[in-house]
């Protein structure tokens, strides 16, 4: 299959009038369930055209922004499919950061009204105060105390009727995510209406396989580009059930959420595959109903995978995906998963694995700049023309990861563009030694970056988080790398530390790291 297969959205193509239209005869199935309850593909269709309507009445205009900060629910999917509904551009943030993050967000995306938690209201209203922006409503969703002016969202969207909605373009800016930032200031990544066509056709049908008789939870949480995908437009576009939960994904909350709705497929990340499989209240086979598990995020370990496999029967389908591209283009796929590696390119999407000199490397092992061309990617960076023009090349988008393609054709992961080190003329793959080291008992966690010693050399240093009540020595962690890898990838330098710098979104920013090492005396 390749995205020639599969009919192109027309012209005129509205996401959310999409989805609407496409579940009209499924008015009585189960579309949403989460903390509060169960709202029907009937009710999801009606409430979506309601809030369309809110929107409107609020005198939100075409592309107007709106920031939408909400824990995982079914007011945050009828807010999302709202405002595209009605033509307006919702930019989804993470609701893990700090006031300071979400007034920077305010001002850069100039938001003109904010769709907020009740819980989150405290952190919203900080970052209003602290810097100037253009927000004229807040409308807060499942709040026990209203600020004055605010709207209440279930009456904000049940006093409407249905909105018409608009008639927008295939290629109309439709929403943002905003990059991580494990590298520096987050960036707003402005997507189009279709490309939550392409991407729910290409990977959610074409690979995972949906169906209308499937029901899915992630992990993942909806701000996220790869939980966008997972809870929102691959399932809805066939009609599946989505499980949706407001807490934070710890194992207990998960395991309650697998045991007690019996999702068919779950989407999770590395870390959190690794802390279930740890926790002794991991479910039996027979307690849950998996039949099909998808990871993203990080490089899924090998053993992970496999244990995971052993104990539920069935795969983790592990891929990589970007903000840029809005999920997944490089995956293994069911029946064909190699673990240790990221598969093959999800057919629709090219891949191109490019030298320093930007030649395309056609050879086998061999690390290299990771490209993709895809119909999913989006327009740009809001504000940044330097960063769009480095990552947006035509056709091509650059990944900023680092690959190697074996004989087979299957991809491996080797880090990041700015975290590999060049030690004595050859690449090494940070994220290579950081597998290896937190392989040994004592070792909970580890970051490796590059140390210029005196000589003006690049050599490897690690980082490393120790297990609660373990010890190691220097000598014996650069032993047992060296036994396990290359002799020249073993780190010349190891600190031990009582964490890691990391984002909100849990990816470990090697940057401050180097920050560190660079005020070191």
């Amino acid at each position: 299959m390749s995205q020639h297969d599969i009919a192109p959205p027309p012209d005129r193509f509205n996401f959310a009038r999409h989805l609407i239209g496409m579940n009209a005869g499924r008015a009585d199935r189960p579309a949403l369930i989460d903390d509060a309850g169960t709202l029907s593909y009937g009710q999801l269709g009606e409430q979506v055209q309601r809030c369309s309507a809110a929107l409107s009445a609020l005198g939100l205009r075409r592309e107007d922004r709106v920031l939408l900060l909400m824990h995982d629910s079914s007011d945050w999917v009828v807010s999302f499919l709202g405002a595209l509904h009605a033509g307006v551009v919702p930019v989804c943030v993470n609701t893990l950061l700090t006031a300071t993050d979400y007034a920077y967000m305010l001002a850069d995306s100039r938001a003109q009204a904010v769709l907020v938690s009740g819980a989150l209201l405290p952190a919203i209203r900080s970052a209003m105060d602290s810097t100037p922006n253009e927000v004229r409503h807040v409308v807060v969703s499942r709040g026990q105390e209203l600020p004055a002016g605010a709207h209440d969202w279930a009456a904000w969207v049940g006093a409407q009727a249905p909105g018409q909605g608009a008639d927008t373009h295939a290629d109309e800016p439709a929403f943002w995510l905003y990059s991580s930032g494990s590298t520096g200031s987050p960036k707003g990544t402005v997507h189009t209406q279709a490309n939550l066509y392409w991407t729910a056709e290409l990977y959610g049908r074409g690979v995972l396989g949906l169906r209308e008789t499937d029901v899915v939870f992630s992990a993942a949480k909806l701000f996220f580009a790869y939980g966008l995908g997972n809870a929102l437009s691959f399932p809805l576009s066939v009609g599946a059930s989505v499980v949706l939960m407001a807490e934070r994904p710890t194992p207990p909350a998960v395991f309650k959420r697998l045991v007690e709705h019996r999702p068919t497929v779950f989407c999770g990340a590395p870390t959190g595959y690794g802390g279930m499989l740890a926790s002794p209240d991991l479910p039996t086979r027979d307690q849950v109903a998996l039949r099909l598990c998808s990871s993203a995020g990080e490089a899924l370990p090998r053993d992970i995978g496999e244990r995971w496999t052993a104990r539920f029967g069935c795969e983790i389908i592990d891929g990589i995906g970007s903000t840029e591209m809005l999920h997944i283009f490089l995956s293994n796929r069911p029946g064909d998963v190699r673990y240790g590696t990221t598969g093959k390119a999800v057919p629709g999407y090219e891949v191109q694995l490019r030298d320093e000199d930007g030649s395309v490397i056609t050879g086998h092992d061999q690390i290299g700049d990771l490209y993709i061309q895809g119909p999913s990617a989006a327009l740009m960076y809001w504000n940044n023309r330097a960063k769009s023009r480095d990552t947006f090349q035509g056709a091509w988008t650059r990944s900023g990861d680092k690959y190697s393609r074996d004989a087979d054709g299957y991809y491996t992961y080797a880090g990041r563009n700015d975290d590999m080190l060049k030690v004595s003329g050859i690449y090494v793959s940070p994220f290579e030694v950081e597998a290896t080291l937190v392989q040994h008992p004592a070792v909970l966690e580890a970051a490796v970056i590059g140390k210029t010693d005196d000589d003006g050399l690049t050599k490897t240093k690690a980082f490393v988080v120790l297990r609660p009540g373990q010890a190691t020595t220097e000598p014996e962690l650069q032993a047992f790398v060296k036994d396990r890898l290359a002799p020249y990838k073993y780190p010349r330098f190891v600190e031990f530390v009582p964490e890691l710098p990391k984002t909100a979104t849990g990816k470990i920013q090697r940057f401050r790291l180097r920050e560190m090492e660079n005020r070191a005396p």
